[in-house]
């Protein structure tokens, strides 16, 4: 135990000597300017002013705003137009042809999302650079995400890009050295907080197109044992019945996660989303903020998932619940890491990796199982009870495989009595307005519930999932052209939507699960 404090408090002296270099973001950059084009709707969407890239050192572009913001013919986006380079808003030039089919469109995307490595940017810009090739959703989303990757790179295994797949994991491990994590995506706006760890199941995947080769996962060993050290930073500070940043200690001691954000501001690229619905709340606005990042950490922003039952976004406590998905993530975490350190020869870490994952499996049966519902729940440590609300994150125990056979029986009969729709399985049972409820539909969930139903042989739900949600995806595109980020599955002659932003194409995950899925049911050869 003691060893493994020594090279957690290692990592995190390296952690914090790397957050103390990390470059300003937007706001820090043009205070006064930042928040004047953001609460005044210069653009529509608030991302577009983030990633803009200056065209002037900051200090010039403050003066120059501050003389001539006085004037009274002054126009705030002239000015933005001429002192920042605005963002593409695609990729290289293309234009589908919905005529030469679906699989040549999917062959073809690679292409479109595909973005160059950089050694460098342009000064001042919030991009961070990356040294290899990688893949962006698409759309509004031009840069890297975190958890989208994985299941980008699901189909790029399909697609036989070994390269690309292995220039990700290679600049998230470039991340994690300069950063201390992996953040949200590669922007100075996203540099507090993370996504879901899905680094480990990268470097599998990884070894796996390689003959599952050790030697591969041995490579990434450094960045897999930092980035857990990013999760339990404060595990040795937190008093039982408390929490501290990412790390929960239960009143019996067991340590678990939940999602969380460094910073308690608004997020800079929804700023103008985030003050206006800290207005409509009564609680503090920090906690406020700090909860809504949280959940932008989980990737599900937003949903009734985080908010109080039957209440909206103005209740949101990401922070009082131990997200169910989240913890299956880091008991994987802990039982690869253990692994690769028995393979290193250090018997001692590898035996203290494997203690905390068998205490976090059965914390997860114990707390987050509500056998009330027949489901895996996030559970709420601050009043000690399991979640009321019903989502799709209850698949992952299945796909981790820390569910009972039992268990296992009974979520399948739930996805297919309740989740289960024309197009797929809806994300939770609520309609609310938000993009992560009812109707819609996500790519990465799809998938998740597909592996965890096949794992416990359960394979003909998971072949009528993957069929329905290749015939919605399918459908989609002959009307539109396009793949998309988010779909309808109650209703597939509709378009997904809800949220802070407008329905995206592109889209890199939905193209990766899509071509396994299709390897899956025979309707592609591999």
């Amino acid at each position: 135990m003691k060893k493994l404090l020594l090279i957690l408090l290692c990592c995190c002296s390296l952690g914090l000597q790397a957050q103390s270099t990390r470059p300003a973001s937007p706001r820090k950059l043009f205070p006064g300017l930042f928040e004047a084009v953001q609460l005044g709707r210069v653009f529509p969407d608030n991302k577009t002013f983030v990633d803009a890239e200056p065209l002037e050192r900051p200090a010039v572009i403050l003066a120059a705003y501050e003389q001539m913001r006085q004037q009274p013919a002054f126009n705030l986006k002239q000015f933005v137009e001429a002192y920042f380079r605005l963002p593409a808003t695609t990729g290289p030039a293309y234009r589908t042809n919905v005529q030469a089919g679906l699989q040549h469109h999917l062959d073809t995307l690679w292409t479109v999302l595909s973005r160059p490595g950089q050694t460098a940017v342009e000064p001042y810009s919030s991009l961070l650079p990356l040294p290899r090739t990688y893949v962006v959703p698409g759309g509004r989303f031009r840069e890297v995400y975190y958890w989208d990757s994985y299941f980008t790179m699901q189909g790029l295994r399909i697609s036989r890009r070994t390269d690309l797949i292995r220039g990700m994991v290679d600049n998230f491990a470039d991340l994690v050295t300069r950063y201390g994590f992996i953040p949200n995506g590669n922007r100075t706006y996203y540099l507090t907080r993370s996504q879901p760890p899905f680094f480990g199941r990268m470097v599998e995947l990884l070894a796996d197109t390689q003959g599952s080769a050790d030697s591969v996962r041995l490579r990434y060993y450094p960045a897999l044992l930092r980035e857990y050290q990013f999760w339990m930073a404060a595990a040795d500070s937190v008093a039982p019945g408390q929490a501290r940043r990412s790390v929960i200690r239960l009143p019996d001691g067991t340590l678990l996660n939940r999602y969380w954000d460094l910073s308690a501001e608004p997020r800079e690229e929804s700023y103008r989303e985030d003050v206006a619905a800290a207005a409509r709340t009564t609680r503090p606005a920090a906690e406020f903020y700090r909860d809504i990042r949280a959940a932008a950490a989980s990737g599900w922003d937003f949903s009734s998932r985080w908010f109080v039952p039957g209440q909206g976004l103005e209740s949101i406590r990401t922070t009082q619940l131990v997200p169910v998905d989240l913890n299956c993530l880091l008991y994987e975490n802990e039982l690869q890491l253990a692994r690769l350190s028995r393979l290193r020869g250090d018997a001692t870490l590898a035996a203290t990796l494997e203690k905390r994952a068998a205490a976090r499996r059965k914390a997860l049966l114990r707390y987050c199982w509500n056998k009330d519902v027949n489901w895996f729940v996030d559970y709420d440590w601050v009043r000690r009870q399991p979640s009321a609300v019903r989502t799709l994150a209850g698949v992952f125990p299945l796909t981790v495989g820390i569910a009972t056979e039992a268990q296992a029986r009974q979520v399948a009969e739930g996805l297919q009595r309740d989740f289960l729709k024309p197009g797929g399985l809806v994300t939770t049972l609520g309609s609310t307005g938000q993009q992560w409820d009812a109707p819609n539909a996500w790519a990465p969930l799809q998938w998740m519930a597909v592996e965890g139903l096949k794992k416990y042989n359960q394979p003909q739900l998971a072949r009528t999932i993957a069929t329905r949600w290749i015939t919605l995806n399918e459908q989609v595109f002959q009307q539109t052209g396009k793949l998309m980020e988010k779909y309808n599955v109650q209703n597939p002659s509709a378009l997904g939507g809800g949220g802070e932003y407008p329905l995206q194409d592109g889209f890199g995950w939905t193209n990766g699960v899509l071509l396994d899925f299709m390897v899956y049911v025979g309707a592609r050869k591999s």
